[in-house]
Formats: structure tokens, C-alpha cells, sequence
């Protein structure tokens, strides 16, 4: 799988202005993200900018950079949940962003993954909810899943979290790859099948609002089903990762009304192998101040990732902080 790489100009600028420094004293730190067009791209990208701190850039203090001295952090696109938690276990990738029903099978490697145990990954934090978008053509809608039976469905690309949890949901409602014309695709591929009449409908987990679901809104225009309270709740108890949620109306162009949906929290993850001193200094990077500032003018989901909420629902799944997150968390006063 081709990784394509990601640096924020000013890290561009700051990297080649470091000059012989670079080989020196350099920490290269890559982050797998997802696709373009969903938010797990430039939310990556964002914490990146936000902990990185090149060889001779400038102070902090002076409106340099303000992360971790000596760090290049990398934004790699990738296909997301999946590939970014083996990347991560087998040192192709330092981090990634995950989900968090994903990254808990993966490590006890239960599920679509058993026999097969990520014993490496670790928390760094947990980030913001991913809501499942079921996408269908604007003016068209659904009763429930059990009606896309037969019908053309985009169920993400192999490799993304979001795959994995829509194949268990739809079982629940009898539709199969046996019974559907499935499509893997990334979120821009299933945005632009569903445009051209080649796919009736499609998934894509993620925190909205996501870039291509805005473009293809205000263009062709979409509708977006809107789960019932039973159907919420079955979800739930076959993966309890997935909670209720809800797409506020307005978000995507033509969706006035909130949209009842699940939802799974994205995390943070590392390995268990790298150093404790580098994962605290990256965690508390991730905390400063100029890093907010960041996270609060980029993607709109980033104003939701907050050192408040960076502990929610990691002890109960299962998978432990890194030791050098837990160390910084419990310096913080959050962790006992």
C-alpha cells in the first residue's frame, strides 16, 4: 500500500532551514491517518503540525513551532482503522488514528481477528466520535439496513474500521456480501459513485462534517438515513463500541433535520515499544497550548478533542495508555 506523505509548509520551510542539523538530531514520527476526503486526513495532519518541532526552527516563544524538540511528525494517508493498528504493531507507522471497537479486537484479536493479537498498541488519547454516515441519493431513503438487500452499497475500503462494523450491522438486518452488490471505496470514490448513479448507497464512519459529503451535498445534494431508537440499540448490543449519536441538521447542505445515527470513538494509538520519554513529550505537545489554537481553527471536529475528554472510555476498552501518555495523564492530575 502506497503511503502518500504529508507537511505542512511552514514544516517544509523549518526542515530545510535546519540544514545539517537535520541528520543529527532529527526524530521522525509517522502518523497514519485515512483518505483525503474524511476527517482522520486533516485532523492527523493537525496534531502533526501541533507536536512537531523541526531541527532550527524557531522559539516557541518567538512564534515558532512549539512541539517536541527535534520531531518531524508525518501525516500519512492511509486506508485508515485496520491498516494503521498493524502498521503501528509491525514499526511501519510510529502512530495512526483508529477506531476504538477496531483497535480493542485488534489488540486481544478477537472478532474478525481472532488468533490474530495486536499485544503492541497503546493509547496516546482518545480524539472525537465518528458518526456513521449511510449515504443515499438525495429525495431517497430507506425503512432499515434490511432494505439495501440487492442493492449497489459502498461499504469503505478494505482496511478501515468503518468495514469491518458495517459487514456485523448489516448481518444483523440478513444483508450479506452474498445478497448486495458490495463496492470497497474510500469516502471520495463512494462520494462520487453515489453522484454518478454507479452506487445506491454507501457508509463511511467518520466526524463530520467530512469534505466529501459537503462537496457531493452541494452539488448532486444527499440524504443521510436516520437510525431508529431500536435499531440504535441493537447496534449497540452487537457492538457495544457503537454508541447513539446524532449529525446535528444543517451540517451537509439539503440535511435540515438531525440525523439519529451510531457512533465510535477515533483514538490515538502508538506502540508499546517506543520510547516512554518520546510519548510523554508528544502527549504533552498535544496538550500546549499552541496545539489548541490548532486543533480549534482547523477541522471542525478538533474542537472537540480536549485533554478533558482524552481519558473518556479508554479504561473500558481495554487496550492500555502508553506508559508515557499514562505517566504525563497522571502528572496532569487526571489519572489516580
Amino acid at each position: 500500500m502506497t503511503l502518500f506523505k504529508s507537511l505542512s509548509g511552514a514544516m517544509i520551510a523549518a526542515t530545510l532551514l535546519a540544514g545539517p542539523a537535520l541528520a543529527q538530531d532529527t526524530t521522525f514520527f509517522r502518523i497514519g491517518t485515512g483518505g483525503a476526503g474524511g476527517t482522520y486526513f486533516p485532523i492527523g495532519g493537525t496534531i502533526a503540525n501541533g507536536i512537531s518541532n523541526p531541527p532550527g526552527s524557531r522559539a516557541c516563544e518567538d512564534g515558532g513551532q512549539c512541539g517536541v524538540p527535534g520531531l518531524i511528525a508525518i501525516a500519512q494517508s492511509t486506508t485508515a482503522s485496520v491498516f494503521n493498528n498493524a502498521a503501528v504493531q509491525n514499526g511501519e507507522l510510529e502512530a495512526g488514528l483508529a477506531a476504538a471497537d477496531v483497535t480493542r479486537s485488534m489488540y486481544l484479536g478477537e472478532g474478525k481477528f481472532e488468533g490474530k493479537p495486536h499485544p503492541d498498541l497503546r493509547i496516546i488519547a482518545n480524539l472525537f466520535p465518528e458518526d456513521l454516515h449511510l449515504v443515499l441519493p438525495a429525495g431517497e431513503s430507506i425503512d432499515s439496513l434490511a432494505d439495501l438487500e440487492g442493492m449497489r452499497v459502498g461499504i469503505a475500503q478494505a482496511g478501515s474500521g468503518t468495514q469491518v462494523a458495517v459487514l456485523q450491522m448489516l448481518e444483523q438486518w440478513g444483508v450479506t456480501r452474498d445478497n448486495m452488490e458490495e463496492a470497497e471505496l474510500n469516502n471520495s470514490q463512494s462520494a462520487e459513485r453515489l453522484a454518478d448513479g454507479q452506487i445506491d448507497a454507501y457508509f463511511y464512519a467518520a466526524g463530520w462534517p467530512v469534505a466529501a459529503m459537503v462537496q457531493l451535498a452541494s452539488t448532486k445534494g444527499m440524504a443521510l438515513h436516520s437510525f431508529t431508537d431500536e435499531d440504535l440499540a441493537t447496534i449497540n448490543e452487537i457492538i457495544p463500541a457503537y454508541i447513539p449519536s446524532e449529525i446535528p441538521g444543517g451540517v451537509y447542505e439539503g440535511v435540515d433535520e438531525a440525523v439519529k445515527t451510531p457512533a465510535v470513538s477515533a483514538m490515538l494509538v502508538t506502540s508499546a515499544a517506543l520510547d516512554e520519554e518520546l510519548i510523554y513529550n508528544i502527549t504533552a505537545a498535544m496538550w500546549n497550548d499552541a496545539t489548541r489554537r490548532m486543533l480549534d481553527n482547523g477541522h471542525a471536529k478538533g474542537q472537540q478533542i480536549t485533554i478533558e475528554t482524552a481519558l473518556n472510555g479508554v479504561e473500558a476498552l481495554g487496550v492500555p495508555l502508553h506508559a508515557g501518555a499514562e505517566r504525563f495523564y497522571r502528572e496532569m492530575g487526571l489519572i489516580d
